[in-house]
């Protein structure tokens, strides 16, 4: 098959705190990679991006190291709540599901309400929505995930958030927080789409709602895409996915969209990262927080953000690599 244009791709599996030593990269990348090296050879075979980003959101929601599907954070009642969203750059749809328990990969419902006249359903709808759809019910419940909810509770819930990635090990314990996923595609058609999942802060209100349900936190059109990970609200109140992708619509360069939105962003001291592809080829990140766990495809070669330091005088790294 006749490749149209050279596809790309980047995930994450959240932000936070800096990785504990080499053993906490290694770990990480063993998570990451395998799931690069399936998702790109789907693209490769010509899979829409939109199937692709399903694909590797369904992937990064079932590794029990990170804050999404299998391994999502307990809420303050000790229950597990996810939100995830999908959207489509070519046709620019939205959707998503807020709040939803019980089932294995979130992602599923929002690509499902892709088609549908009503797409983003709360936690009732939800779960109507995957009863109708005869997804069996499923626990996500991890050892590591309940003894840091006991703990916390112990505490009283004095930490805003649990650890971005379920392995005690991995992280700095007294910092390690802020955990999503998410998977951005550039297809061979050149067609753009993004989706973002995530359980939660961890130990928050019941009720409180992530902006990985929300435009703010991912956002598409056929310029550029973008998943966010990081504190939430910091992300909302940016509305950091949209004024990164409107500013690529508005004739930005994908850097300088991320570098300007970055910049803006370590102003008002918010503490997050994001992953973009523009339609040209264009791949880029950047974080104000320690860490950011990321990995791509460029077309020639796997890389990732894992051993980025934290950077300049804004606070944030940012590299971009575009198709020749």
């Amino acid at each position: 098959m006749e490749i149209k244009v050279q596809p790309k791709l980047i995930i994450h599996g959240g932000a936070g705190s800096s990785l504990k030593g080499k053993g906490g990269v290694e770990a990480v990348r063993r998570s990451l990679y395998p799931i690069i090296e399936e998702v790109y050879s789907l693209l490769e075979s010509g899979t829409n991006a939109k199937e692709a980003v399903l694909r590797g959101c369904q992937m990064l929601e079932d590794d029990p190291c990170f804050n999404a599907g299998t391994g999502s954070v307990l809420q303050s009642d000790g229950q597990i709540r996810m939100s995830a969203s999908v959207m489509d750059g070519t046709s620019q749809s939205f959707s998503g599901v807020i709040n939803v328990s019980r089932v294995k990969n979130p992602i599923d419902l929002a690509i499902a309400l892709q088609s549908s006249p009503d797409r983003v359903l709360s936690d009732y709808g939800a779960a109507e929505l995957a009863r109708e759809l005869q997804i069996p019910t499923y626990n996500g419940l991890t050892e590591l995930r309940l003894q840091e909810w006991i703990q916390e509770r112990q505490d009283n819930f004095k930490r805003t958030m649990a650890g971005v990635v379920a392995e005690a090990e991995l992280v700095e314990a007294s910092n390690a927080r802020r955990g999503t996923i998410g998977v951005v595609a550039l297809d061979t058609e050149g067609k753009l789409a993004v989706g973002t999942s995530t359980g939660g802060k961890g130990f928050e209100r019941i009720g409180r709602v992530s902006d990985s349900a929300m435009p703010a936190g991912n956002y598409a059109t056929k310029y550029a895409a973008v998943s966010c990970t990081g504190i939430g609200e910091d992300i909302i109140d940016e509305c950091l996915a949209v004024r990164v992708v409107i500013r690529v619509t508005d004739g930005l360069s994908l850097k300088e969209a991320m570098q300007r939105s970055f910049t803006e962003a370590q102003e008002h001291k918010r503490d997050f990262g994001a992953i973009a592809l523009d339609a040209s080829g264009a791949i880029a990140w950047g974080k104000t927080s320690e860490a950011l766990l990321a990995a791509y495809h460029n077309g020639d070669k796997i890389g990732d953000t894992l051993e980025i330091p934290m950077g300049t005088e804004v606070g944030c790294i940012f590299s971009a690599e575009s198709s020749v």
